[in-house]
């Protein structure tokens, strides 16, 4: 069974001296030609596209301004992941250090780590800041919590 078909014959008149009417036929000239069998495809598609995008602005004129700050966000939950994927290994072994700390400290005498010497001796200003270590490890994994949530 034959398609019906009704065609319409139309010609298109690029100066080559017009900067637009010259790319539009680069364009033409270098279109996939798996993508597009025909130059008629090739205008179909862009026509279709332009006008569609035209008529969606007008009925709302914010929606490219949105489009863009959609994208730029996307692009900031990304590297902001991609952050968190790379600092993460960092902090598990940096509270993997701090939770390893009483157990080495029973086999040698001082240990120095980065921000800080410990030594053997336990006092109260030592207690306090075992304290501290752990809220700080609560607030990391609070962050890191957060971070996963995106």
């Amino acid at each position: 069974m034959r398609k019906e078909r009704k065609i319409i014959n139309t010609n298109i008149r690029l100066n080559l001296c017009d900067e637009q009417d010259r790319q539009a036929w680069e364009y033409l000239q270098t279109m996939d030609r798996e993508k597009y069998k025909s130059y008629t495809r090739a205008v179909v598609v862009a026509l279709n596209d332009y006008f569609s995008r035209e008529y969606r602005n007008e009925a709302d004129p914010y929606l490219e301004t949105r489009e863009k700050e959609d994208a730029f966000l996307e692009r900031v939950e990304t590297a902001v992941r991609d952050g968190v994927k790379e600092s993460a290994p960092m902090a598990i072994a940096k509270n993997l250090m701090e939770m390893l700390v009483p157990f080495v400290k029973e086999s040698v005498g001082e240990i120095n780590l980065p921000d800080r010497t410990l030594t053997m001796e336990k006092t109260d200003g030592e207690i306090a800041e075992d304290n501290l270590d752990w809220e700080k490890e609560a607030d990391m994994d609070a962050a890191l919590d957060f971070a996963d949530s995106f």
